[in-house]
């Protein structure tokens, strides 16, 4: 059995990372994400939707969590994480009483990930 693997064009990330988020000003906000392999799609808060200018809403999607199910909007966002470029499907959460206002997941992860426990984030955006 072959165990190989490409790892080379993969970018490392940690629990925690800076993503770029491109408004449709065509500025950046930069905030902190949590990644979070156990999610199936990205989530992102309400207002920084509204902020960024991000819609129009392409549709709904059932999310099963902690407090059962709810049924949320879904959107497109131009995001860049460690240097990747990615257009990815985010659906929209009141994330104002969490931590992140971006849950970054599987969808994204996808695109040529790999989670190192032991990676920190920088105190300040590089």
């Amino acid at each position: 059995m072959s165990l190989d693997h490409k790892y080379d064009d993969r970018a490392v990330i940690g629990f925690l990372e800076w993503v770029h988020c491109k408004a449709k000003n065509g500025k950046d906000i930069v905030v902190k994400a949590r990644i979070d392999s156990g999610a199936t799609k990205s989530s992102i808060d309400q207002e920084l939707v509204k902020t960024l200018g991000w819609g129009p809403v392409l549709g709904e999607k059932r999310i099963r969590n902690a407090h059962g199910f709810s049924t949320r909007h879904i959107v497109d966002g131009h995001i860049m994480l460690s240097g990747k470029d990615i257009l990815e499907h985010f659906t929209i959460a009141d994330r104002a009483h969490m931590r992140f206002p971006i849950l970054i997941g599987r969808n994204v992860l996808r695109r040529g990930f790999l989670i190192d426990p032991n990676k920190k984030l920088p105190r300040e955006e590089e």
